[in-house]
């Protein structure tokens, strides 16, 4: 097998990575609805029809899965930019050898733009999750 398509194969391998950790992060915002519409129905179910009263403890519980949900989604999109920045540095030093064959240095990709915090705070993520949260919170002091 010749350099080059070595690197071809590596970069399949590093795309093929990325694409399963943005759909793992897609699966995480699903099962979180998933849950999230669970709860509520048994919140639904619990209500008195005379009073319209229910029991909104289930609305309460709706936001530990969905902060879960929130550090996990965030978690994959951590990892698919690491592997991003590993296509791009492969990509990028293509007659060099910096990144050795089928090597994934993740641990080489703790730079800002890799940061936990700031992928968790991400215009991607904290926007849903947030309004979810802040959502199930005020429904839970109206009802």
């Amino acid at each position: 097998m010749e350099k080059e398509d070595k690197k071809i194969k590596h970069l399949e391998f590093i795309q093929a990575n990325i694409a399963r950790m943005n759909q793992c992060s897609f699966k995480m915002k699903g099962w979180m609805i998933t849950v999230i519409s669970a709860l509520l129905a048994l919140f639904a179910a619990s209500m008195n029809v005379e009073t319209g009263d229910g029991n909104s403890m289930f609305i309460y519980i709706a936001i530990a899965p969905t902060l879960l949900f929130w550090i996990l989604d965030s978690y994959y999109l951590q990892q698919e930019r690491k592997f991003r920045g590993i296509y791009n540095d492969i990509i990028r030093d293509l007659d060099e050898d910096r990144i050795k064959e089928f090597a994934m240095p993740l641990e080489n990709y703790n730079r800002r733009k890799y940061c936990f915090f700031r992928v968790l705070f991400s215009k991607t993520e904290w926007p849903l999750y947030l309004l979810v949260v802040v959502g199930l919170a005020i429904s839970g002091k109206m009802l």
